[in-house]
């Protein structure tokens, strides 16, 4: 479950605003007014220090992908033109291979799911520049082998090789099938909760490629209806594996591209139940495997030998909660490897053996490692961010492979995040705060200097000051067991102490999740600070289970969902109640997706303190959202049904007083329009008076043409005359 961003409509209320002000209108949030300038689809070359940059030119109509040099940021080629090539009208993605020589242009690309798309791909060599058409049908996750002679690619289920000298393409797999069985590319769960969609990949020397087969036979079935203008709606029907039901059985394979063989590497069926991440380490015959049990409290790294099959664990890692999966395994030449870690309490980088056993822990101390950005192995240094410096900021921060010589690279304070050039000589550094847009700049590795400013937002910085915005407060609100909160208040400008104002919060709650953060303005910030210039008071809390300040304050609230983060939301609220510039009469919540599923529970089991509440495409039973989220924080229904039920907010619907706003979109694939029809059935069984908007074909992000804007008018209007 990832979280979504919202705002609401305006309908006249007694509520004095400043005459200077110019009033944030829902419509500018959409339409551009307070969009960021931004280095578009940014990525590092392997052999040059280059960065490469995708760009459009709207007076043309024509996009390029441009190659700047890391050192002087001047652009030294534009790489790939759509103007020389009338065949391409768009480009919605790129990469470039590792030797630098050729790119995999996507056009005509198609939604899936949150991650998955097809696209009609292209392979661009940089040097003849000749294009070649990969395929005629739009196909997903292309890979070239290493020395760009051959792709892999996935096409209805099926695995493909295609050549790219003769043109000529291999089927490598024939069994795929729509809801039956899936080869190389990932199931709906996988893609939303291991967050990836190409389950295969090469070899060093592109001789093998491993992948993983997904049978989702006995994966009971979901549908949505898709309504549509014709006369009769259609059904969009996949498998969705709900807590408690059975997975994909999942299986990895070794093609060898000389044989055109396929060989079964044998899994313990137990201790493999997921396979979350494949991956070749730099020896072409050693494949780097990671399974996990389905409680997801145990995570093993194999290694498998590409010839013979045989597989052998080198690492295991254990939690009485659950082990993350992440993306910062590295292979160093001798194939020992970087390796992230929660297991001493805080996330944090360390050093193993190719054997498993430990070299060092990299970092140490309280606080957490959020980003691991590479190895440069000709000074052995390791270059990563964390929030050493408070869990709502970010730094970059270099560090020597044994642990010495810990040094910060990021100077301003606030939010930095880094990509760094193939020799790892300088860094480009991304940096805002609440108060600062974000600006790209170039800074030395080695001694965190800026050297040069890339890009800026000055003018919308500028474009800002007509609406003299608020600035977010940030504080710390102390629990009832001594938990440090963190949190932030937007005030109107017109702040008044002695006056009363209402109070809307807002959360999204969810397990290792953050919206208290030392960061630039999302359409949430605008729309709150919108509310603020109508006389609002937002406050925004990041309670318990949520992260960046340790495992234990993330993972306490494991087999409980809604129980303690519900308790901190309430409290909070009932502290703000007793402040004298509060109207405790006035106090609102409000949430998306997990944070709906709060904001609901919060409003029915705190309906001493919460007189209003909007709660977009909640859940509201654990028992109907996706196997591997819940189950990694609950275990399965039938082995806590408790812990499903007492935290639901169907179970606490009678208890609803207050007003409450439930909206969900009808194709929304992620949190099923069934939450809401259960929970609506509850309150009209129990009497209750509420209100409710469904959007028709609208998915988890309800968007769409000026669906955003319609949506957010709503629940302006109704903050305004509710709350």
């Amino acid at each position: 479950m990832k979280k979504i961003l919202l705002p609401l409509t305006l309908i006249a209320a007694p509520i004095t605003t400043i005459q200077a002000q110019q009033q944030i209108e829902v419509a500018q949030i959409w339409n551009g007014t307070f969009r960021t300038n931004q280095l578009n689809a940014l990525n590092t070359l392997h052999t040059k220090n280059q960065y490469s940059v995708l760009d459009y030119n709207r007076n043309t109509k024509t996009f390029t992908i441009d190659a700047f040099d890391f050192t002087t940021l001047e652009k030294v080629q534009t790489l790939f033109s759509t103007a020389d090539f009338p065949e391409i009208k768009e480009i919605s993605d790129y990469s470039i291979n590792k030797t630098d020589d050729k790119i995999l242009i996507a056009t005509n690309s198609n939604p899936i799911y949150r991650h998955s798309f097809t696209s009609v791909y292209y392979l661009f060599d940089i040097a003849s520049k000749s294009l070649i058409k990969i395929s005629e049908n739009a196909i997903q996750e292309p890979l070239l082998n290493k020395n760009g002679s051959k792709i892999a690619y996935a096409f209805e289920n099926n695995l493909y090789v295609f050549d790219v000298a003769t043109k000529k393409t291999t089927q490598i797999t024939k069994d795929g099938k729509k809801n039956a069985i899936i080869n190389g590319i990932t199931d709906w769960v996988y893609e939303e909760e291991f967050a990836f969609v190409r389950a295969f990949d090469w070899n060093a020397d592109g001789t093998k490629l491993a992948y993983i087969k997904f049978d989702e036979s006995d994966v009971p079935v979901f549908s949505m209806d898709i309504y549509g203008e014709d006369l009769y709606p259609q059904q969009q029907v996949f498998k969705y594996p709900k807590a408690g039901e059975n997975n994909s059985k999942v299986s990895l394979h070794l093609y060898d591209v000389s044989k055109v063989s396929t060989q079964d590497v044998a899994l313990n069926a137990e201790t493999a139940y997921y396979i979350p991440r494949i991956k070749f380490t730099n020896n072409a015959n050693v494949l780097s495997v990671q399974t996990q049990n389905r409680h997801q409290n145990q995570l093993n790294l194999l290694f498998v030998d590409a010839n013979s099959g045989k597989t052998s664990t080198i690492l295991t890692e254990k939690d009485k909660a659950y082990v993350d999966v992440t993306d910062n395994l590295t292979f160093l030449n001798d194939n020992s490897f970087i390796w992230t870690s929660e297991k001493d309490g805080y996330n944090h980088i360390y050093h193993y053996n190719n054997d498993g056993s430990l070299k060092k822990q990299v970092t140490t101390g309280n606080w957490e490692v959020t980003n691991y950005y590479g190895y440069n192995k000709s000074n052995e240094t390791i270059y990563y961010q964390s929030v050493e410096n408070g869990s709502t900021k970010r730094d970059v921060y270099s560090i020597q492979l044994n642990g010495s010589s810990k040094k910060q690279l990021s100077a301003q304070s606030g939010t930095n995040s880094a990509t760094f050039s193939p020799d790892f000589k300088y860094f480009i550094n991304n940096h805002s705060s609440s108060t600062k847009a974000p600006s790209y700049s170039l800074v030395d590795a080695s001694t965190g200097k800026n050297v040069k400013e890339i890009l800026n937002n000055t003018a919308l910085e500028n474009n800002l000051k007509k609406f003299d915005l608020p600035k977010k407060e940030f504080t710390t609100f102390k629990n009832e067991v001594g938990n440090d909160l963190n949190g932030y208040m937007i005030k109107p400008k017109n702040f008044d102490a002695k006056k009363k104002y209402p109070v809307l919060l807002y959360q999204y709650s969810g397990p290792g999740s953050q919206e208290v953060s030392d960061s630039w303005n999302d359409s949430n910030d605008y729309w709150h600070m919108m509310l603020s210039q109508k006389g609002y008071i937002i406050v925004c809390v990041d309670g318990r289970g949520t992260g960046f300040k340790g495992a234990d304050f993330k993972k306490v609230t494991q087999k409980e969902l809604g129980k303690f983060e519900v308790e901190d939301q309430i409290f909070v609220a009932k502290e703000l109640a007793k402040e004298s510039f509060v109207d405790a009469n006035r106090i609102g919540i409000w949430g998306w997706s997990y944070g709906g599923f709060m904001s609901s529970n919060a409003l029915f089991q705190g309906n001493d303190v919460f007189k209003t509440a909007i709660a977009v495409a909640p859940v509201t039973s654990w028992r109907f959202y996706d196997s591997v989220y819940t189950e990694r924080f609950m275990t399965t229904p039938q082995e806590n049904a408790s812990g499903y039920d007492n935290n639901s907010p169907i179970t606490h619907a009678d208890k609803l007083k207050g007003n409450f706003l439930l909206i969900h979109g009808t194709a929304d694939d992620n949190v099923h329009v069934q939450n809401a029809m259960l929970l609506i059935n509850k309150l009209v069984y129990l009497n209750k008076n509420f209100d409710w908007l469904i959007y028709p074909d609208k998915n988890h992000g309800i968007y769409g043409g000026k669906t955003r804007e319609q949506l957010y008018t709503k629940m302006t209007d109704y903050i305004l005359e509710k709350l």
